[in-house]
C-alpha cells in the first residue's frame, strides 16, 4: 500500500516541477504590433500640388457575382436567375434536345476521348494508347535569374 502512496507523491510532484519549469521559462513581455508605416508625403522641392491617386471602387467580389446572377435588375435573384447558368451546360450536354440527359450523352466527351486513342478500333486500349488519354499539363516557366559574375568581387 506504501508503495501507491510513495508513487502517487513522486507524480504529484513530477507534475509540479514540471509546470514551475515550464511557468520559468514562460515570458510574459507583450508582442508589440509593428509601427504604422509612415504616410507619404508630396514633393516639396516643386510648388506643384501632388496628382491625386485614383481610388478603386467600392465594389466588393461579392457584389459583381451577386449583378452576374441578377439579370433583371431588380436587386433579388429568382431560382430561374440562379439557374441560369445550370441550364445552359445542361442544353449543351443534351445532344437530342430531348430534355433528358441520357447516359451516352453525359459521357460524349468521354468516349469521343476513347474512340480518338483506340486507334486499331480494337475497342481496348494497350499501354501505349492509352497514354495518348494522359491530361498536358502546361509547363511552369523557370526563373531566368541573372547569373552572378566572376569580376563583380562575390
Amino acid at each position: 500500500m506504501w508503495r501507491y502512496l510513495a508513487g502517487g507523491m513522486a507524480a504529484l510532484l513530477m507534475v509540479a516541477a514540471g509546470w514551475l519549469l515550464f511557468s520559468s521559462r514562460a515570458t510574459s513581455d507583450p508582442v508589440l504590433p509593428p509601427p504604422p508605416p509612415a504616410p507619404l508625403r508630396a514633393d516639396t522641392a516643386g510648388d506643384e500640388p501632388a496628382a491625386p491617386v485614383p481610388e478603386a471602387t467600392e465594389r466588393t467580389r461579392e457584389e459583381k457575382r451577386f449583378d452576374r446572377y441578377d439579370k433583371d435588375r431588380d436587386s433579388r435573384i429568382t431560382r430561374d436567375e440562379y439557374l441560369v447558368s445550370r441550364r445552359k451546360a445542361f442544353a449543351k450536354l443534351d445532344a437530342n434536345g430531348d430534355g433528358r440527359l441520357s447516359f451516352d450523352e453525359w459521357a460524349a466527351k468521354t468516349t469521343a476521348k476513347f474512340a480518338a486513342a483506340d486507334r486499331d478500333k480494337s475497342g481496348v486500349m494497350d499501354r501505349a494508347e492509352f497514354a495518348t488519354t494522359a491530361v498536358k499539363r502546361k509547363a511552369k516557366p523557370r526563373c531566368v535569374c541573372p547569373q552572378a559574375s566572376a569580376d563583380d568581387g562575390n
